[in-house]
C-alpha cells in the first residue's frame, strides 16, 4: 500500500488539490473553469513533453522557454508581413506554421552538436542557446508585440470542437445567441488547442515507451557505457532527443500565437523552461536520467495548473503560486531520493 502511494503521490497530489480547490474557490469546480486550466497547460504540455525525452535521457535542455519565444516571434512575423502583402489568411497561417516548425529545429541540432561531438556539458550548451534564442526574438520584435495578425488566428485559437446549447442542441459551430439566458447555458466541448496537444502527447507516450527509439532513451540515460556496449549509437540518438525537445518547443510557440493572436516577446516565455523541468520531475522522472513518462509529466503539469488557477480564483497574488511550486518540486526531489528503491522497484 505505501508503495503504491508512494509512486503514485502527485495523482494524488492533484486530486486532493482538486478537492481543497472545489470547497475553498468559487466556481472552481465548473467545467468552463477546468477547460482554462487545459488552455493554459497548453503551451507548457509541449515544452514539457520535450523535456521528459531529455531528462529520461540524463540530459537538461534550459533554451525550450526562450526557443518558443522565437518560434512565436518569427511565425508572427511572416503572417502578418504575408497578409499584408496580400496573401489568404490560408497561405498566411500555412507559411507562419511551417517556418516556425523548421525554426526550431535549428537550435535543439546546435545544442545536441555541442552536447555530442564537442562535449559540452548541457546545462552550458543549452544555457548558451537561452541566450541566443532570447537575442534573436529581440531583435526580430523590437521588444514588441507582433500584432495585426490573420483574423482566422483567433478563430482557431479560441475554437472548439462542438458547442452544446439547449436552444439550438449541439453544433460544430458556435450557435448565434440572443439572449443572456443562452450565452450563458452555451457548452463549448474541448477546445481545438487542447485536442491537438493530447494527440501530440499520445504519439509521445507511444514512442518513449513502446518504440526503440523510447527504449534506447531509457538505456543511455540508465547507464550510458552499457547503452554503448550494447551497440547504440549514442551521440546519434543524443542529437535526436534535442531536436525533438526543440521541435515541441517550437510546436508550444507556434500554438501561443494561435491562443494569444499576438507574437509576444520572450519576456512572457522567460521561465517556462523550469516550470517545464518541474512538471517531469514532479511526474516522476529523475534528473539523472533512466526513469521517466509521458504519462507523469501530464500529471505534473496539470498539478502545476491546477495550483496556479486555484489560488488565483482564492485572490493569491503570483508569488505565493512561485513559492507553493518550488515546495512541490523540492518535496518531489526529497522523495526521490529519500525512497528509490522503494517507489521505483519493479
Amino acid at each position: 500500500m505505501l508503495v503504491r502511494i508512494g509512486r503514485n503521490w502527485a495523482l494524488l497530489a492533484l486530486f486532493l488539490m482538486l478537492l481543497i480547490f472545489s470547497l475553498a474557490g468559487k466556481d472552481f469546480l465548473s467545467l468552463a473553469n477546468y477547460s482554462n486550466i487545459l488552455l493554459a497547460s497548453v503551451t507548457l504540455f509541449f515544452l514539457a513533453a520535450g523535456e521528459t525525452f531529455v531528462v529520461v535521457s540524463g540530459g537538461i535542455d534550459l533554451s525550450i522557454g526562450f526557443v518558443m519565444g522565437l518560434v512565436c516571434v518569427t511565425s508572427a512575423i511572416v503572417m502578418r508581413d504575408l497578409t499584408a502583402a496580400g496573401a489568404s489568411a490560408l497561405a498566411s497561417i500555412s507559411a507562419g506554421v511551417i517556418v516556425g516548425l523548421i525554426l526550431s529545429l535549428i537550435p535543439g541540432a546546435i545544442n545536441g552538436l555541442l552536447i555530442t561531438r564537442f562535449r559540452v556539458p548541457p546545462f552550458i550548451a543549452t544555457l548558451g542557446m537561452w541566450g541566443i534564442a532570447n537575442g534573436l526574438a529581440w531583435l526580430l520584435s523590437d521588444g514588441l508585440p507582433i500584432a495585426f495578425l490573420p483574423s482566422a488566428v483567433r478563430k482557431i485559437g479560441t475554437a472548439f470542437i462542438a458547442y452544446h446549447s439547449p436552444k439550438t442542441g449541439l453544433t460544430l459551430s458556435p450557435p448565434q445567441l440572443a439572449t443572456r439566458e443562452d450565452i450563458l447555458g452555451l457548452a463549448r466541448i474541448i477546445p481545438i488547442p487542447v485536442l491537438v496537444v493530447t494527440i501530440v502527447l499520445v504519439v509521445l507516450a507511444f514512442v518513449l515507451a513502446k518504440t526503440r527509439f523510447g527504449r534506447h532513451t531509457y538505456a543511455i540515460g540508465g547507464k550510458m557505457d552499457a547503452a554503448v556496449r550494447a551497440g547504440i549509437d549514442v551521440n546519434r540518438h543524443l542529437l535526436r532527443v534535442y531536436i525533438l525537445s526543440s521541435f515541441c518547443a517550437g510546436c508550444a510557440g507556434v500554438m501561443l500565437v494561435f491562443l494569444l493572436n499576438t507574437g509576444i516577446l520572450t519576456q512572457f516565455t522567460s521561465n517556462y523552461e523550469l516550470l517545464s523541468i518541474a512538471a517531469v520531475v514532479i511526474g516522476g522522472a529523475s534528473l539523472t536520467g533512466g526513469r521517466g513518462s509521458i504519462l507523469g509529466t501530464v500529471i505534473g503539469v496539470l498539478l502545476i495548473g491546477t495550483l496556479n488557477n486555484g489560488l488565483m480564483m482564492l485572490g493569491l497574488q503570483i508569488f505565493y503560486r512561485f513559492i507553493a511550486i518550488g515546495i512541490i518540486l523540492i518535496g518531489a526531489v526529497l522523495i526521490d531520493r529519500s525512497f528509490p528503491e522503494l517507489l521505483y522497484a519493479d
